[in-house]
């Protein structure tokens, strides 16, 4: 008998301690009872909306833009693969009171539209809680934020309010009411803390599919290296030998290869490549002949950077050149 007892009372212990002690009670419930459970999530909101705000950012690549969110002071972005589209690409992210900064794509999960993007202007910046032990449960109330049709500071983030209808290992699904350009965009439980990206916008505006964050954090440390990862349909791998540097060049008698010729607008006219450059070494390989270049060049995908060490006026100079497309 006294084991028993023992037992049921360790059991007690364990779930007291698994349970969140932020949970609303209200989510335990299939509809709220009355006013006190609505004004519950009302406060709930009421709440966390500032800090979400705040931290939800619009992202711009080339015409389009999608969503994303700061999870850090130094600027550390969770987002969406299909927004970003790639690895280390240059992104325009304009945050809650309308500043724009510079930001950079970093690695993705092509197979569940996972992808992470970093800040490169100096913060701190507003950021979010990220839920990492997962405490949210299907049927749970949670509200959502993006920038639906771009950035409008007068309208700030829309938000929208519902409940976790479907949980998958690698998606949730919501019945909150999402649109174009909230991909990317973040899902908060009632107290504020992340819980996944928006993915996939149905086409019933009221069934959507989010990345949860216990995905991001499968592949978290390779995402923040910069890696490429699945084969999935959310992101294209680049293309090798796609990327285009916009130099003509000429080996010389002294075995150097001297820059010949700069395109008009090319990323080496960008990056700030001269006419009569010498091209020492690119990605820390001598460049010793056209050849040399031309070999490199063909492992090459257009948004790469390259390294270049430069010979001019007797002087090295070391540039970086983000490569175009073909």
């Amino acid at each position: 008998m006294k084991i028993r007892l023992f037992l049921l009372f360790l059991g007690l212990i364990t779930m007291g301690f698994s349970q969140d002690p932020k949970r609303l009670r209200v989510n335990d419930k299939k509809v709220p009872a009355g006013t006190e459970d609505m004004l519950a999530i009302e406060a709930a909101l009421k709440g966390s909306l500032p800090t979400a705000r705040n931290a939800t950012v619009c992202l711009e690549l080339g015409q389009g833009s999608g969503s994303g969110v700061i999870i850090s002071a130094d600027g550390l972005i969770l987002t969406a693969a299909h927004v970003t589209g790639g690895v280390g690409k240059e992104i325009t992210a304009i945050l809650a009171d309308g500043r724009k900064v510079k930001c950079e794509s970093l690695g993705l999960s092509s197979d569940s539209d996972c992808a992470m993007a970093k800040i490169i202007d100096k913060g701190p910046f507003p950021f979010v809680e990220v839920d990492r032990a997962d405490l949210t449960k299907l049927g749970d109330w949670v509200f959502s934020l993006g920038h639906s049709g771009g950035y409008d500071k007068k309208r700030g983030a829309g938000v929208r309010i519902g409940r976790l209808v479907k949980v998958a290992d690698a998606t949730v699904q919501s019945d909150c009411t999402l649109i174009g350009g909230d991909s990317g965009g973040p899902l908060f439980d009632m107290n504020g803390r992340l819980i996944a990206i928006h993915s996939r916008v149905g086409a019933n505006v009221q069934q959507n599919m989010h990345v949860p964050i216990r995905e991001f954090l499968r592949h978290w440390d390779a995402m923040q290296k910069g890696e490429f990862l699945g084969e999935g349909p959310f992101a294209k791998k680049p293309k090798k030998g796609s990327g285009f540097l916009g130099v003509g060049s000429e080996d010389t008698p002294d075995g150097k290869l001297r820059v010949n010729k700069v395109g008009g607008e090319s990323p080496a006219e960008v990056a700030g490549v001269k006419e009569g450059d010498f091209i020492l070494k690119i990605d820390g390989k001598e460049m010793k002949n056209k050849d040399a270049m031309q070999k490199l060049l063909k492992d090459k995908a257009a948004d790469d950077k390259l390294v270049m060490l430069l010979l001019r006026d007797g002087k090295e100079i070391e540039i970086t050149v983000r490569l175009a497309a073909r």
